[in-house]
């Protein structure tokens, strides 16, 4: 008599081989998937920054001052379907987690942009296929202020104030924000996001509040965001720390330093050049068109034009300079500082500072800009910052959108490693 347990392990015996590779190659195609997804869900966090879409700028169809005729583009959609990898222009596509879009969708230089601008930022985020609109997060910018800053919380809408508008349902946002339009922070582990917006809707010299033309281009927060950001900085200290704006601080990164929003070194030098472009007009009389008169940034004599290119306002203070010496007496207290504002060409170093540079145990990166027609001809970019769980370096790449300066994609020689204060989780 055969024992039916000794026969029934035989057979299984024979047939473990024949079922493991049966099962090794059924999942072995998926294995490469699930090795894929990790790659995007588990091992490293990628953060998508831009700014300075500038969507009306980009969509006009008309001629520079020397001539050249500009061809309209979809400067933020563009973006975006090169980054999900369907713009049909050979771009290659990117993971990315979430996005930060820090501010200034407007291309007008009214008082109020338009109804229709606000519907166009709409319909450009409408480009989004791979990710849902409340993977980006936003505020405001210079360009995108209005009275009581209706128009921005109408159809940019920083915390979902308006779903039924802007198409921004804050209960689906995968990393829930706490806070405002004008402030607000969310979490993706251990990293805190403190989001601030531009106050440009106060009353002049803060923000153009009245007046018809014109975006007041230094930077301005209220006195109560400042210490809302402090409180957090303080009551957080286990955490990796990203602070946003659309503004740099000063003397940070490229052209941040006073009166380098118009490529001068001092107030004097900027008079002596206005005197001899223009030696019939009062300095300060007429907003420069000259192409040598600036570099950067439109000149607004009440405005004041020597903090065009950083966060000049805090409150009421002029040049306050609070969250500098903050950081100079705390170094690093925060890791990163992201801004844009200032838009500049690739390996542009005016001020001798440049993109992405280290100062008070803090990183300070530039990520505009995303228009290419708005102003100068700059190449439009953006960024993408990669953290790996247990690490404390995070890579910068730089992404060009068109082939104006080099192929579109990763342009290798701005890839930047910075350091943390603390290793990444999630």
């Amino acid at each position: 008599m055969i024992d039916i347990r000794v026969k029934n392990r035989a057979c299984r015996n024979i047939f473990r081989p024949l079922t493991v590779l049966f099962l090794g190659c059924l999942l072995l195609p998926l294995a490469g998937i699930a090795e894929k997804n990790d790659s995007v869900n588990s091992r490293a966090f990628h953060l998508w920054v831009a700014s300075d879409s500038h969507l009306d700028g980009d969509l006009k169809k008309r001629k520079r001052p020397g001539g050249d005729a500009i061809i309209p583009r979809e400067s933020l959609a563009e973006a975006i379907r090169q980054s999900e990898g369907y713009n049909n222009d050979a771009a290659p596509a990117f993971d990315w987690h979430i996005g930060l879009l820090l501010g200034d969708f407007s291309g007008t230089h009214a008082a109020t942009p338009s109804e229709a601008e606000g519907r166009e930022v709409v319909r450009q985020f409408g480009s989004l296929r791979t990710h849902k609109r409340e993977d980006i997060y936003t505020l405001i910018g210079n360009t995108d202020a209005s009275p009581g800053q209706e128009w921005a919380r109408k159809w940019i809408d920083p915390a979902g104030e308006n779903p039924g508008v802007s198409g921004v349902d804050k209960r689906k946002m995968t990393y829930p924000i706490d806070g405002t339009w004008e402030r607000y922070s969310f979490r993706v582990g251990n990293m805190l996001f403190l989001m601030m917006s531009d106050r440009n809707d106060l009353a002049p010299p803060i923000g153009k509040q009245g007046k018809q033309r014109g975006n007041y281009p230094a930077g301005a927060v209220t006195m109560e965001t400042f210490e809302w950001w402090k409180k957090m900085v303080e009551s957080n200290p286990d955490s990796i720390i990203i602070s946003a704006h659309h503004h740099m601080l000063r003397d940070t990164t490229v052209a941040s330093d006073r009166w380098e929003g118009y490529g001068v070194g001092s107030k004097e030098e900027f008079v002596e050049k206005w005197q001899r472009l223009y030696p019939e007009v009062p300095f300060g009389e007429r907003t420069p068109l000259h192409p040598e008169d600036w570099r950067y940034h439109g000149y607004f004599p009440d405005g004041a034009p020597e903090g065009a290119s950083y966060l000049y306002f805090v409150g009421d203070r002029a040049d306050a300079g609070l969250f500098e010496s903050y950081l100079e007496e705390h170094p690093g207290a925060i890791d990163i500082w992201l801004g844009g504002h200032t838009h500049s060409a690739p390996g542009d170093t005016f001020g001798d500072k440049s993109h992405v540079e280290k100062k008070w145990g803090v990183n300070f990166i530039n990520v505009a800009a995303l228009t290419k027609n708005l102003v100068r001809k700059y190449p439009p970019n953006s960024r993408l910052l990669s953290f790996s769980p247990g690490s404390n370096t995070a890579k910068v790449a730089f992404y060009m959108h068109d082939d104006q300066l080099s192929p579109r994609g990763w342009y290798a020689e701005m890839a930047r490693e910075i350091e943390l204060g603390k290793p990444f989780e999630w």
